[in-house]
């Protein structure tokens, strides 16, 4: 006999697999604009900073390339957001494993 419990995080993490297998391109940072300034005279440029191997990192993006490269840092935090979603389950679930094998030994 399965328990409810233990059925009921399965098909979550499934759910979540599913999400996950359906992520596009992604990227880790954050897009924002900056200025130049010389003199009275500004103009605007925008970059991407992140990190990756422990390593910050900043580049400059091309205007016509924004909105492409935002996309792909919302997909990274949606990735992020599911991964953190599916290692809580899944710790939930061994407990709750755990839990079920703890009983049956004092049966």
């Amino acid at each position: 006999m399965k328990n409810k419990k233990v059925e009921t995080l399965l098909t979550k993490i499934e759910v979540i697999k599913k999400e996950l297998n359906e992520i596009g391109s992604m990227r880790p940072g954050s897009v924002t604009e900056q200025f130049h300034k010389r003199g009275d005279q500004r103009w605007p440029y925008w970059q991407i900073s992140y990190t990756h191997n422990r390593r910050s990192k900043t580049e400059y993006i091309r205007d016509e390339f924004v909105e492409q490269i935002k996309a792909e840092v919302l997909e990274y935090k949606k990735f992020k957001s599911l991964v953190e979603k599916l290692v809580k389950i899944n710790i939930d679930l061994s407990k709750e494993k755990i839990k079920i094998l703890k009983s049956n030994e004092k049966a």
